[in-house]
């Protein structure tokens, strides 16, 4: 069998134990000839790839970023994803000699793996996303690595926060949803969490940083980036359109920084994590799930699993059909916000 692996959307730690496990086991155990296309749908359309083998994936699951390259490149060329589209994909499937699909990705790449298998083009999803909102899995690869960058970000802003006693509002990523802000938040011990699912006033805000303050601390503040102040609909965003034509986000702490010390009178001061949080060697808990995953991965392949995704379900990867994987995120539980409500204030 043929296997070609694609990687697709943005980067995330991991990805690269994901390959060396999905070759390792498909090669060697399972007899698999394996090929990697180059920056993901790009290197499809225009025939770059590459062989993989053992000596391909020599010693890269310590490495960040990914051999292959991604990119937010289009599967299907109109941008419909119609039968001309699937028609174009099937014919550069049989030039290549492919027999099957190993796609790393989110929840777009996994909306892809479903549908090429719906029309013949057998796949496998491999969860990576560093805001964690694919549904299926408990954990995606990348995930760990970002929160361990953010607890570092807020252990550092918190000590500088403290010598000049200001309010310190530190933004991190994770799109449209706060799992990223809420075990970040929680591993740093910030007083204030806030996430896209839970707006929260300007007004209750400051009062959670001047109670801080009459505790005799300085407030660390972590916002999610999608965040939205309760009774504003609209999220913050900068100008341009990211590869899959979403605004994109980003500033949010910029905007609540001033208006938190305009209602406390406490100096504020915002800090936005940005692309750190993707980049670097992925943690040990990332480079195990992933390697993981990729194994499980193989063994669907040679066991005709397709149309599904290697999933964590409590400690053991399982096989999830991608029809419960995809179309909606998962989102952070009020529970879970609760938990984190107890450090505010």
């Amino acid at each position: 069998m043929r296997i070609g692996v694609l990687c697709s959307g943005g980067d995330s730690p991991g990805m690269n134990a994901a390959i060396r496990g999905a070759v390792l086991r498909g090669v060697e155990v399972h007899g698999f000839e394996m090929v990697g296309f180059m920056d993901g749908w790009r290197g499809f359309h225009e025939d770059d790839r590459v062989p993989l083998d053992r000596a391909a994936v020599r010693g890269i699951s310590p490495l960040g970023g990914v051999i292959l390259g991604t990119s937010r490149v289009q599967p299907f060329l109109s941008g419909r994803g119609d039968e001309a589209d699937i028609q174009a994909i099937r014919d550069r499937v049989e030039e290549y000699g492919v027999d099957a699909f190993l796609l790393i990705g989110g929840n777009g790449t996994q909306t892809v793996a479903q549908l090429l298998t719906e029309h013949g083009i057998p796949a496998i999803g491999l969860p990576k996303t560093i805001d964690n909102d694919l549904s299926g899995t408990d954990y995606t690869f990348g995930f760990d690595t970002a929160v361990s960058i953010a607890s570092e970000a807020i252990d550092r802003l918190r000590t500088t926060g403290d010598s000049h006693r200001r309010c310190m509002v530190l933004e991190v990523m994770g799109r449209d949803v706060g799992w990223i802000a809420l075990h970040a938040g929680m591993a740093g011990g910030a007083q204030v969490t806030l996430v896209p699912e839970f707006p929260e006033s300007i007004e209750q805000i400051s009062e959670w940083v001047l109670s801080v303050r009459d505790r005799g601390r300085s407030s660390l503040v972590v916002v999610a980036e999608g965040f939205r102040l309760a009774g504003n609909e609209a999220q913050t965003t900068r100008d341009g359109l990211d590869g899959f034509g979403r605004k994109r986000l980003g500033g949010v702490a910029e905007v609540l920084a001033p208006l938190i010390e305009q209602r406390t009178g406490i100096e504020t001061r915002a800090t936005v994590l940005g692309h750190v949080q993707r980049g670097g060697s992925p943690t040990a808990f990332d480079r195990v799930l992933a390697t993981r995953t990729g194994i499980a991965a193989a063994d669907a392949a040679e066991a005709g699993q397709w149309g599904t995704m290697a999933g964590l379900r409590g400690d053991r990867i399982a096989m999830v059909p991608l029809a419960e994987a995809v179309g909606h995120l998962k989102t952070v539980p009020e529970a879970r916000y609760e938990e984190a409500r107890l450090n505010f204030g």
